[in-house]
């Protein structure tokens, strides 16, 4: 349960946080699970560059 809180419980509660706190924008599930799908996308997004900087993301999106 301590590995778990470690690492699940905070990427959930960022993303939690930047939405506000509050309930999802959308209705009906495909609908949801999109919206999911977009915030858990940015923030993976926003890891990638505060880790690897925005250059080097950069250099690896041109030489692919």
């Amino acid at each position: 349960m301590r590995q778990r809180k470690r690492l699940v419980e905070h990427p959930y509660g960022t993303i939690k946080h930047w939405m506000g706190s509050t309930h999802f924008l959308m209705k009906r599930l495909p609908n949801v699970q999109a919206e999911m799908s977009l915030h858990v996308l940015s923030y993976n997004l926003r890891r990638a560059i505060n880790i690897l900087g925005v250059p080097k993301i950069l250099q690896q999106l041109q030489a692919a």
